[in-house]
């Protein structure tokens, strides 16, 4: 599904990913771990096309498409969805109209016409039942006044509504108490697909707890480290990362 090829990109003259080679295939869930200022955050962004990135070398494929010339838009029309660490307040929008909204768009860009009301109805009380999300819950202006736990909560609806192929999960677990952090995870599992793929990224091994990976890759200095199951997060919360310092790149 996805395939990233010795990717190499900056912000201004700041390289930050300096060689990233990925693969991963449709029915998994990848973690991807490491210290702050490692280019987690910077290889999400770069797989969402976000433009404050320049991608100097390399190539990011999705389903045998090079991405390279297409917009961060039509990337989340083709399937790519990215969770944010910090999801924008949209005062005096709803949470169903924003869904509304981005589900007829991406329709749009399909070729599809609007998904008719009462489709659209059906699907977001299945959604939100789904991740046990209440009515009055959608209603609300979009992220305002939202606790961090309700604003994760609102971004895996989204990602339940749009069912994307890939959905890049970018520290879903910051500052979320356990119960928060319980809501989510289940939320992603029940989304989980042969069809779709995740990755999680994320600093501590609390939240793969509850979201298990089926690979785990370590980001030091804009380079994976290290790969491996899920025993490598329990290693890594056991001795931090000063010990894979000097680890070879994965191939």
């Amino acid at each position: 599904m996805l395939k990233i090829n010795n990717l190499h990109a900056r912000v201004e003259d700041k390289e930050i990913l300096k060689g990233i080679n990925l693969t991963v295939n449709a029915g998994e869930v990848h973690a991807i771990m490491g210290p702050n200022g490692s280019g987690k955050s910077t290889l999400a962004s770069v797989i969402a096309g976000k433009e404050d990135f320049e991608v100097t070398e390399g190539e990011v494929i999705l389903d045998e498409e090079n991405l390279e010339d297409v917009s961060p838009e039509d990337r989340a029309h083709k399937g790519v969805f990215l969770s944010f660490q910090y999801p924008v307040e949209i005062p005096g929008v709803s949470v169903t109209n924003f869904m509304k909204t981005a589900i007829n768009e991406s329709r749009k860009a399909k070729g599809l016409e609007d998904m008719p009301a009462k489709d659209m109805l059906k699907l977001i009380r299945e959604k939100s039942e789904l991740l046990e999300i209440d009515r009055k819950f959608l209603s609300r202006s979009l992220n305002e006044g939202f606790s961090g736990g309700e604003k994760k909560r609102n971004e895996i609806f989204q990602m339940a509504m749009l069912e994307p192929k890939l959905a890049i999960l970018d520290e879903t677990d910051s500052g979320l108490d356990i119960d928060a952090l319980r809501v989510v995870a289940n939320g992603v599992n029940k989304l989980k697909t042969k069809d779709n793929a995740v990755i999680v990224i994320t600093h501590y091994q609390r939240l793969l707890e509850y979201i298990v990976p089926d690979f785990i890759h370590v980001l030091h200095d804009g380079k994976i480290v290290k790969s491996g199951t899920k025993e490598l997060a329990l290693e890594l919360e056991e001795k931090g990362y000063d010990w894979l310092k000097n680890e070879a790149v994965v191939k």
